[in-house]
């Protein structure tokens, strides 16, 4: 049974961090390009980072120089560093991997950026 289980959401105030992780299992996680989504309450799902099987990284507009994708497939873990967050970064967050046609997604954090 494959499972991806985000871990690490909260509420924290406006210029602080969070440590996102993705633990997978039930895959060949080394096999797998893996990434974070967010979806914002009436707003469409976006690319947050994305990072290869050779970690390639690769940033939306809005959160690079903010945000920092790792993994590590010794632990099967793929980990989302947010620093400097803003309110606008308030959202859902998900892991997504894939590999071939396999696609899967996790079940997602809630981050909220307030004071």
């Amino acid at each position: 049974q494959v499972q991806l289980v985000e871990s690490g959401g909260g509420l924290v105030q406006p210029g602080g961090s969070l440590s996102l992780s993705c633990a997978a299992s039930g895959i060949t996680f080394r096999y797998y390009a893996m990434s974070w989504h967010r979806q914002a309450p009436g707003k469409q799902r976006e690319l947050v980072a994305s990072i290869t099987t050779t970690s390639l990284t690769n940033y939306a507009d809005s959160v690079k120089g903010r945000f920092t994708i790792s993994r590590d497939n010794a632990k099967n873990t793929v980990y989302l560093q947010m620093n400097s967050l803003k309110p606008e970064d308030t959202a859902v967050y998900s892991c997504n991997g894939k590999y071939l046609r396999n696609d899967f997604w996790g079940q997602g954090t809630q981050v909220t950026v307030s004071s």
